[in-house]
């Protein structure tokens, strides 16, 4: 049965809806009062875009979340750091099939290149304000969004190959068989 068979349809979709209902209700009910995670989240993507941006010029300073480039700056928000599409491809991997310890090296190295991602993003960003502002917003609410999720569906589509794909060929290198001899 290929993996997109109905029930394998279903499961993902009942997967889904359960971590997705799980992840909000934590979120509004704990994370988002609390502050923390999100607060630690945009200082840590404000910190690395400085550092990032450090490397190419002198007028760079990161104040908190606000990471500016001379007289302009971008302010890492908790809308803009990434933590909803962090969740999003954590119910993805969670929803597919695949061996769970497959997913405890895939789960933090596709967090980790999220949060790599949106570095990115934030030094394409606040290069535009210098370079060309009035581009920022265009950037920033439309086109910018869609590479990000782009580097998710890639990372779900990797999960994919990588989750369920079987633990290794037969040593002899021959197609393994599951048919008994008579």
């Amino acid at each position: 049965m290929t993996p997109w068979a109905p029930c394998h349809l279903v499961r993902f979709a009942g997967v889904m809806v359960l971590v997705y209902g799980v992840w909000f209700v934590l979120y509004d009910l704990w994370i988002l009062p609390d502050g923390r995670l999100d607060e630690a989240l945009s200082l840590f993507v404000a910190s690395a875009t400085g550092a990032v941006v450090r490397f190419g010029s002198d007028a760079v300073v990161t104040d908190g979340r606000v990471v500016w480039l001379g007289p302009r700056g971008i302010e890492v928000a908790d809308g803009c750091n990434g933590l909803s599409s962090l969740s999003l491809f954590v119910g993805f991997v969670l929803a597919y099939p695949g061996a769970w310890i497959r997913r405890a090296v895939f789960i933090p190295l596709g967090l980790a290149l999220i949060v790599v991602a949106n570095v990115a993003r934030c030094v394409v960003l606040l290069a535009l304000l210098g370079w060309r502002p009035d581009w920022f917003d265009a950037v920033h609410t439309e086109h910018s969004v869609w590479v990000f999720y782009a580097v998710i569906f890639g990372l779900w589509v990797s999960w994919t190959h990588v989750g369920d794909r079987p633990a290794g060929p037969d040593p002899a290198g021959a197609p393994v068989s599951h048919a008994r001899a008579a």
